[in-house]
Formats: C-alpha cells, structure tokens, sequence
C-alpha cells in the first residue's frame, strides 16, 4: 500500500460533453434541489422504514417499544438486526441472542438505523424498476460500507462518535443515490451520461444533506455529508465530523482497490487536524480490511 502525499489522479478519455447536455443535467438537479427545499423527499422503492426506526428512536420513553413493533413487522429487517446483535462488527462479544428486544438493546441506535439503513438498500437493489443500475447501486452500498468502516475507526481516535460517524458513512452517498433513483424514474438516459455524472459529482452532498435534513437526522451528521467534498470545511483547529468523513472519502479508494493502494493527503487539512500521518492512514486501511469481511455479513 502506497499512502502518497501528492494527490493523484486518473483521468480517463471521455468524449466531449455538449452544452446542451451540460444544461439538462443542471436543470434536473436544480428541481430535484427545489422539491427537497419545499420539504418534498421523493424516493420511488425505497422504503420508510428508515424514516420510521430514526423517528421511533427520537423518543427515549416509547422508542425502544415502536422499534421492536416496526421491526416485528418486517420479519427480513428482525432477522437482520438479530444477525447484527450477534456480529462482532457490529457488537461487543456477547451470548448469543434470539429475542429481538434485546439485540435492539444491544446494537443501541446508531447501529439499528444502520442496519435498517441496509435493509432499506436492498429493497432499492432489488426493485425491478432499477434494475438497469442495479450494478452502480451495488458499487455505491460496497462504498458506503468502506466508508463507514473506516470512519468508524477514525472517529475513535477523536471525540466523535463511532457510532455515529459509521452511520454518516454509510449516509454520505445518500444524495447520489437520491440522483441515482429519481433519474432513473423521471430521465433514464441521465444515469451514465458524462454531463449527468459531472454534475452529479459536485451535487450529491447538498442534495445529500437536503435529504437528511428532510428525514430528520441531526444537523452535525447532515452538515458533515454536506462538506464531505470540501478539503478545507473552515471547522477551526478541532477535528469533528466533517474531518472524520472526508478522511474516509479519502481513503475508501485505498480500500477498494488493494491493486492501487494510493491515497492523496496533500491539500485535505482534515487529516493534520485529525492527527493522521502517512503511517497512520495505512495502518487504518488495512484495520479496516480485516474487519470488512465481517461487517459486510452483519450488514447483509
């Protein structure tokens, strides 16, 4: 593994891309954009049961009572959250659990929504009506997963949550995905046109952060999916979220391609702000690595 403090990157031959292309690809992320800013989250096949679990655990006396109801529900998410609760990916060790009020105890909140975070993607992989991108929403859950990971272990070296910046790794890629599925709905010769994908690429986090605002989660976690494209987020000498989820951006690369194993720090305060040296960032990745076998089972 190669951690270089000159960023590198690869571009590929792609033919030129028209202004008119250009155009219809900002007009259709401009109204996705005003939808979210009206308080409209439209999401064709993809479950509430996120939506339902964040809203549920919000309350403290009823929470764990409306989770267990809405999970008993959903008998494939109650079999999820039981595998989750008997990982070690996932959970200290432990007796293995059958009874599913438990394992919610067990996992806590963070990892319930994460879990319930997975169910609802498959759900999306699996729609019929998505199938022509079935692939490219597979490679955008196998980076979630890698970000996660590796934002769960950075945040430990800090005061950021574990828990927490796991689940905002799994969440980041959330605008693109919305992009991802609305495209597919409304305009499918959008997904895998090189203007859409430009475009794309420079507004999934607002729309991500837009999304997350409209779903209910904490600003900390939204304003961080938000910046996770800005390699100097203006958050002062501390490290917090933001830095934690552009370091596993960073590094996801790394992780994914064992062959490569190259990852740009040059110009990305975040990692001087989280403490990371050269040495560290590999130690991290191939942390990371062992565990991913696992958690990818926990998770499903």
């Amino acid at each position: 593994m190669i951690i270089s403090d000159a960023v590198t990157r690869s571009v590929g031959r792609r033919r030129p891309v028209k202004p008119e292309e250009r155009s219809t690809a900002r007009l259709f992320l401009r109204s996705l954009a005003a939808e979210l800013s009206a308080g409209a989250v439209i999401l064709p096949s993809f479950p509430d049961v996120v939506v339902r679990i964040r809203a549920a655990l919000a309350d403290p006396d009823t929470g764990l009572a409306e989770t267990l109801e809405i999970a008993c529900a959903e008998p494939r998410l109650a079999e999820r959250l039981l595998r989750a609760a008997n990982s070690t990916a996932l959970c200290q060790l432990g007796p293995p659990l059958t009874d599913l009020r438990a394992a919610i105890t067990r996992l806590g909140a963070r990892a319930v929504q994460s879990v319930a975070l997975a169910f609802a993607i498959e759900q999306v992989r699996l729609a019929p009506a998505l199938r022509p991108i079935s692939r490219r929403l597979d490679s955008l859950w196998e980076e979630g997963i890698c970000v996660a990971a590796l934002c769960q272990a950075i945040a430990r070296r800090t005061r950021s949550s574990p828990d927490e910046a796991f689940l905002t790794g799994l969440l980041h890629g959330i605008g693109r995905l919305y992009i991802m599925i609305r495209a597919a709905d409304q305009s499918p010769s959008l997904n895998g046109d090189p203007a859409f994908e430009e475009s794309a690429d420079r507004r999934h986090p607002i729309i991500g952060k837009a999304v997350l605002e409209n779903w209910g989660f904490s600003r900390t976690m939204s304003d961080a999916v938000a910046l996770q494209g800005d390699y100097d987020p203006g958050t002062g000498d501390a490290a917090d979220l933001a830095d934690v989820l552009i370091a596993g951006v960073a590094l996801a690369p790394a992780l994914r391609d064992p062959e490569t194993r190259l990852v740009g720090m040059e110009g990305i305060p975040s990692f001087g702000r989280l403490g990371l040296t050269a040495e560290d960032c590999a130690a991290l990745v191939t942390h990371v690595e062992y565990q991913l076998g696992a958690l990818n089972d926990a998770l499903g």
